[in-house]
């Protein structure tokens, strides 16, 4: 069954890296190691991507476990900062986007995200706008890899699993996506994905990214 449509992640996939100014700017802020910066980072990430904390809340507790008592001015330049990390974007990826639409391949972003992200990439970026579906996970409250928020971007595409691409870095979030029968295929690069996709023998469904 022919390709119809794309779903691809936003971090790390129409993304470059995490903006290293602002990383060291968390650091710098925090004055937290690298390592115990990560730890506490990450522990409470995917509660703020399914909504459970906004981005106030997830550097109030962030602080609240590091012992720190910064104030609420630090609060509020930690999440600015974290927003600015995440607003990257990858230009091979964006016009190999704008190929697929050429193409007439429907196309979605399907993303764990909190709101202050994306509230700052909404500011910098109009080619959001340019997809056919956008899935927030804050928005609905669940997250990748569960079930749920890919059969809800599936329904919005109005496509099959068998019609359907998926693109994310994480092999977790790709193998839930196989085990609904969404064809999958973990990112890494535009050069190894036009290999990928070659290999997949899906060149003659897709445009290959340049």
């Amino acid at each position: 069954m022919a390709l119809r449509a794309v779903i691809f992640d936003y971090g790390m996939v129409l993304t470059g890296p995490p903006n290293t100014q602002a990383h060291d700017a968390l650091l710098r802020i925090t004055g937290l190691p690298l390592d115990r910066f990560e730890s506490l980072y990450w522990a409470d990430r995917h509660a703020y991507d399914e909504g459970k904390l906004t981005g106030i809340t997830f550097w109030q507790k962030f602080l609240r476990d590091a012992h720190l008592d910064l104030g609420p001015n630090a609060v509020h330049e930690l999440n600015q900062w974290d927003a600015r990390m995440w607003t990257t974007q990858d230009p091979a990826m964006l016009a190999w986007h704008q190929q697929l639409r050429q193409r007439g391949l429907r196309t979605a972003i399907l993303s764990n995200m909190g709101d202050s992200v994306l509230e700052n990439m909404q500011r910098e970026f109009d080619w959001l706008s340019h997809f056919d579906v956008l899935v927030w996970s804050y928005q609905l409250g669940i997250a990748k890899p569960d079930p749920a928020i890919y059969h809800h971007t599936l329904r919005q595409l109005g496509t099959l699993p068998q019609e359907t691409l998926f693109l994310d870095d994480k092999p977790v979030n790709i193998q839930a996506a196989r085990d609904l029968g969404i064809r999958a295929i973990q990112f890494h690069t535009p050069a190894r994905l036009r290999q990928d996709l070659i290999a997949a023998q899906l060149d003659a469904d897709l445009p290959l990214p340049a």
